[in-house]
Formats: C-alpha cells, structure tokens, sequence
C-alpha cells in the first residue's frame, strides 16, 4: 500500500501546484483552478488516510515513529483543514465575483500551497530516514 500512497499524495502535490500557480501566473481566480484545487484535496486526504493506516500498521509491529514522522502527522492534519478552508472560501470569492478579491485570492493560495508543502517534505524526509 505505500507505493499506492507515496503516488497518491504526489499526485496531490502536481494538482495542487497546478491549481495554486496558473491562479498565481493568470492573476485572477477561476473554476477550474477550484477544481484543481478540489482534486488535490481530494488526494492528498485520500494519500494521508493510506499513510495513517501504514503507520499504525507499524505501530502494531512495535516500530516507532520518528521526529520527520511526527511532524508530517500534526502538520499533514492541519494542511488538510487548510487546504478545505481554501476550497470552500475559493468557492465563495467566485460566487461573490468581486474584482478584487478575485485578483488577490493567490496570495492566500501561495500561503496555503506553502504550508501544504512542509508535510509533503517532511513525509518524505521521514521515509528517507526509515
């Protein structure tokens, strides 16, 4: 199942990334960057709900976490809610459809996008580590 979730959670990352930098570089807010983002939500909780059972799979072995692995589990938590409350008020900055927030939402994305990244790094540092 880790091949699966390692896939999984990087897929996530390039549909994230896809989403968060075309709204940067096309300097407005669209649907399709909210899907984006809607899919990289999608993945990554489906990439860390594989991940949490791998480790408590390892936990039952008696195999302890290491520091990389507990920061990716408290920091993994908090992206995810990030990444919702992201979702959702992307959702209603198009409803609204005011200019201007619709010009400088990326910046709440890039702050998202940027927090996101430290469990992906840690995860992979933690796997690296062993």
């Amino acid at each position: 199942m880790l091949p699966l979730a390692i896939i999984t959670i990087t897929l996530a990352l390039v549909l994230y990334t896809v989403g968060v930098w075309a709204e940067r570089i096309q300097k407005t807010l669209r649907w399709w960057h909210v899907v984006f983002f809607g899919l990289g939500l999608a993945a990554d909780t489906t990439g860390t709900l594989m991940m949490t059972a791998i480790a408590g799979e390892r936990r039952d072995a008696g195999i302890q976490a290491n520091a990389a692995n507990v920061l990716m589990a408290w920091t993994g938590t908090f992206a995810i809610l990030l990444m919702a409350v992201h979702l959702v008020w992307a959702i209603v900055v198009l409803v609204r459809g005011r200019e201007r927030e619709l010009h400088t939402f990326h910046r709440f994305s890039i702050i998202v996008w940027a927090v996101w990244l430290i469990p992906y790094v840690a995860g992979a540092a933690g796997s690296m580590a062993g």
